[in-house]
């Protein structure tokens, strides 16, 4: 069976074999309606996308929604983006950020940065991912999978195990666990190594004590109405595993300011050891992320497998035991 070419393209649309080209690889000098025009013919006929030819990667687009964007989000993706730079830099290749949002126009800043490949750093809506793809660039994910694209990502699920499991071994009965949206990939994982760690010990999981912080990008607002909501119980939790650093950080200045004694009243785990929680007093127990690693490991794989079947790429965690879990 013989494959769709630009020449079907443009009979199809009634274009010039080269404006058909340029419109593919989101080259300038043409409108966006002409633009959406060959896309839409290009998908109808079936062209395979790949077969745009594809040059050494000179400059890599970092993508950064903008909710990860913010002081609570800043601490983890910073590092991902310095470990990428420092993969560019060794590779001789420019590496530009863009923060976009649910409603902004991604590919008009694609075709403003003209990279050679993409980066997508955490949470991005299906719908930008798939916009993204058809541009035809190499693409890979960073803290984020979806089937089709190759992804790499720390161990969520094996780190919210540990966190937990080491929680159990501390003695704690009442384990509750801060949520942010489960439609996050790597919140999702987490909380099924969470709740992987209580079945395998045999521990009741209450479904009371897993509360979903509202809303990310709130403040310390949140993550006090549920902590407020867990200290409010007729049976208190004796532990609590938060999905993220900042999250943990601030249940822990709640619970303090509160009168309670960590960690004989609420042993606390994070995860992501950011740079603020091992300086936290307590200093904060959480699950070790090798950030720059995810970054750097992103990078290599838009160089060396920008074209095979798409991988999953898992790294390894590290528990670290620090005085918000564990006071002998």
């Amino acid at each position: 069976m013989s494959q769709v070419t630009l020449r079907d393209i443009a009979g199809e649309t009634g274009l010039s074999i080269g404006t058909v080209s340029r419109a593919l690889k989101n080259q300038g000098g043409m409108t966006e309606a002409t633009r959406s025009v060959v896309r839409e013919a290009a998908i109808r006929l079936g062209y395979d996308f790949s077969l745009l030819k594809k040059g050494r990667i000179r400059r890599i687009a970092f993508l950064l929604h903008s909710q990860h964007n913010t002081l609570t989000s800043s601490p983890f993706f910073t590092p991902v983006l310095h470990g990428a730079e420092e993969a560019c830099r060794r590779e001789g290749i420019a590496l530009s950020l863009i923060v976009v949002g649910p409603a902004e126009p991604v590919l008009e800043q694609i075709r403003l940065h003209q990279p050679d490949a993409i980066l997508c750093a955490g949470f991005f809506e299906p719908e930008v991912l798939s916009a993204l793809q058809q541009t035809g660039k190499p693409m890979v994910l960073v803290d984020m999978h979806r089937r089709g694209f190759t992804s790499i990502n720390p161990d969520n699920m094996g780190g919210g195990y540990l966190a937990t499991q080491h929680l159990l071994r501390c003695g704690k009965k009442r384990i509750a666990m801060l949520s942010g949206s489960l439609a996050h990939y790597s919140i999702q994982q987490r909380n099924r190594g969470f709740r992987q760690a209580l079945f395998d010990a045999k521990v009741h999981a209450d479904p009371s004590l897993e509360v979903i912080v509202p809303t990310m990008g709130e403040g310390e607002d949140g993550v006090i109405e549920a902590m407020r909501s867990l200290l409010e119980l007729p049976k208190r939790p004796d532990a609590l595993f938060c999905y993220n650093d900042s999250t943990a950080l601030v249940a822990m200045k709640y619970c303090l300011a509160e009168g309670l004694k960590i960690p004989y009243d609420l042993a606390i785990v994070g995860f992501d050891d950011i740079a603020a929680s091992a300086a936290a007093i307590p200093p904060l127990s959480t699950v070790h992320v090798d950030k720059e690693a995810l970054g750097r490991a992103g990078v290599d794989s838009l160089l060396h497998k920008p074209d095979e079947t798409p991988s999953q790429i898992t790294l390894p965690v590290e528990m670290i035991v620090r005085e918000s879990s564990y006071d002998d």
